[in-house]
């Protein structure tokens, strides 16, 4: 079956332009001059008798997003995040999002290989959009190292530690050097978590002795120093290792200028920020009574002086990607498991649906072109992650992954109305600018004029190659 996408504006991470998009089956397979289009009987010739066509006219046709960062049916603190695969990536897609890559995490004294197919167990009849793992390592043992071996034959190319969340999460200096040494030989990407957890837990401790158990000292007792001094610390043990690095979730200026000065050294240096660092800050965490819980994530969301400086990241490239860390917990039932001890709490912010809306605001508001907004959601995850160009671009032979938005529309980020299985919203009542109206996956229509039209366990697996950013 062929679809034609007639009348919009192509972006690509090189640009903008009037072009019409050619899909055939599951693939692009033309970009064509609409004056050429225009020729064959409105495009009907070029779809052919059992296709049809899309009008794009005044809205513009980008390649699906890409978010790299999320965890689905994640346990954490004695509960689970709320979203599943079923619908975590039915909301992604709302919102433009065609693929994921989730995070298998590895428990104590557990297996790669048993994590790994336990996330597959998950995944399998019921992700709507495509979807890849990372790994998360948490068990640095002789076995794991020779795993992580095997594992990247699969396609798992990514491994995530902690230097956070002492037990639980946490991995010493040593173990992390080892698994850097591992990926230097095996060509993965070493992904960290950076915020120095043996002096957090000092300080909530304190924070806590004292009577300090609200949720805004969540974010006082992560300071803004001890993520920087761990993205420095880490990039330091990649040096040695000769490994190259991937910074998760980063929050602020003093880790911003850790991976800027590595990259201007020419380190295989890189880092995402997620749109929460972006528009939300220490004054939610101290929203009255417990509603600053909603607002608990890990790192914390950072005062306002934080954020030009990660818009302006995101323009020089040291913010390379901008993914969600999606980890939805409800307010209700169980956010509340921290009420009288915001370490309780369980860390995670809802955003797998707005993130491309949220950053569009940022192009309305001039802190991105419109090519660096696709680049950031989408070519630059693609390429980090080992996808493109089958995902990522709108070329020939590339995936079908297309989003048609619509810049002239707005509409209010609500709970009432977003499809995540959760019941708040972290941006409630904030107007955006642009919408997404038609959303393709591998060529199917699967969102359009507001109806969902995809199903539970079409999304396929993506095994996934190297970074293509190694230098």
């Amino acid at each position: 079956m062929r679809t034609l996408i007639s009348g919009g504006t192509v972006v690509t991470a090189t640009g903008a332009s009037p072009a019409d998009v050619l899909v055939d089956g599951e693939t692009v397979a033309a970009l064509l001059d609409p004056a050429h289009t225009a020729d064959l009987a409105g495009g009907a010739g070029l779809a052919g008798e059992t296709g049809q066509v899309i009008d794009a006219t005044g809205k513009y046709v980008l390649p699906g997003g890409i978010d790299v960062h999320t965890h689905l049916e994640m346990p954490f603190g004695g509960t689970f995040s709320a979203d599943d695969f079923e619908t975590g990536t039915r909301a992604a897609a709302w919102g433009g999002t065609t693929t994921v890559v989730d995070f298998a995490v590895q428990a104590k004294g557990a297996a790669l290989r048993e994590t790994l197919d336990a996330w597959h167990a998950k995944a399998e009849g019921k992700a709507s959009i495509d979807y890849g793992f990372h790994m998360i390592v948490s068990d640095v043992t002789e076995l794991t190292l020779k795993e992580m071996d095997t594992l990247v034959g699969e396609g798992v190319t990514s491994f995530k530690m902690f230097m956070a969340y002492p037990g639980v999460f946490y991995a010493t200096d040593g173990e992390i050097l080892q698994a850097m040494q591992r990926a230097a030989a095996n060509g993965a990407t070493i992904m960290m978590h950076a915020e120095n957890g043996i002096a957090i837990d000092v300080l909530v401790a304190e924070a806590l002795a004292a009577g300090r158990t609200d949720p805004g000292w969540h974010g006082r007792t992560r300071p803004p120093e001890l993520e920087g001094e761990a993205t420095a610390r880490a990039i330091r043990l990649a040096e040695v290792a000769g490994a190259p690095l991937y910074i998760v979730h980063l929050s602020a200026t003093q880790a911003l200028a850790a991976v800027s000065e590595a990259r201007a050294a020419g380190r295989n240096v890189f880092a995402e920020t997620c749109p929460q660092y972006l528009y939300l800050g220490q004054d939610d965490l101290d929203k009255p009574g417990f509603e600053g819980a909603k607002y608990v994530c890990s790192p914390p969301v950072r005062p306002p002086a934080h954020w030009a400086q990660l818009w302006r990241g995101l323009r020089t490239n040291d913010l390379s990607v901008v993914s969600t860390d999606h980890c939805p917990f409800c307010f209700k039932e169980q956010k509340e498991l921290g009420r009288g001890d915001f370490s309780k709490i369980p860390n995670g912010i809802p955003g797998v649906e707005h993130r491309i809306d949220l950053l569009h605001q940022g192009v309305v508001n001039g802190e991105l072109s419109l090519a660096r907004w696709v680049e950031v959601n989408a070519t630059t995850p693609a390429r980090m992650f080992g996808l493109y160009p089958r995902k990522g671009t709108l070329q020939p032979g590339s995936d079908a992954d297309i989003v048609v938005y619509d810049p002239a529309a707005s509409h209010v980020l609500s709970a009432q109305s977003h499809h995540m299985a959760v019941d708040y919203s972290a941006y409630e009542g904030m107007r955006v600018q642009g919408e997404v109206s038609t959303v393709l996956s591998r060529g199917e229509i699967i969102v359009d004029g507001g109806q969902w039209h995809g199903r539970a366990g079409r999304g396929r697996f993506l095994p996934r190659g190297q970074s293509q950013y190694l230098r």
